[in-house]
């Protein structure tokens, strides 16, 4: 049995706990119902309630493997290219792994030489050490690659 403060009460029966909570004005929620004996804590169950959502939300918003994405497009000038470029090497820089995609619309779609082309300057201007992880490809609307830091 734990109180709101945080305190370890001790064990006690369940209608000595509740009447605690009742003295309190607060709930007794189950807080590990597999422990032996199971442990409880007097909380306001709104309280509760608002910290599993917020520690819920918390590992869902953790990316796995460090994954980020950059899109060009075939219409950037190069000075475009070199901010694009600039955010790609914080990525790399930060061990990320960036799926880089050139976004190809209307009749772009059906000059991919071209494209390719623009993605190749766009390549030669990164001046981090990095690896091509896959190859250039058509993948969702256009070219895709990804590329990754080096390992030393």
């Amino acid at each position: 049995m734990v109180d709101d403060i945080g305190n370890n009460i001790g064990v006690m029966t369940r209608d000595q706990a509740l009447e605690l909570a009742a003295q309190k004005g607060l709930d007794l929620v189950e807080i590990s119902p597999t422990a032996n004996p199971p442990v409880a804590k007097i909380i306001s169950f709104d309280k509760f309630r608002y910290q599993q959502e917020k520690e819920f939300k918390k590992h869902a918003q953790k990316p796995t493997g460090g994954f980020k994405q950059i899109r060009i497009s075939v219409r950037a000038a190069e000075n475009d290219f070199k901010i694009k470029v600039k955010k790609l090497e914080e990525f790399l820089e930060e061990g990320d792994k960036v799926e880089v995609m050139m976004v190809l619309r209307g009749r772009e779609k059906y000059n991919q030489e071209w494209a390719r082309k623009k993605f190749a300057e766009f390549l030669k201007l990164i001046t981090a050490e990095h690896q091509i992880t896959m190859p250039i490809k058509p993948g969702g609307k256009g070219l895709v690659m990804q590329i990754q830091k080096t390992k030393q």
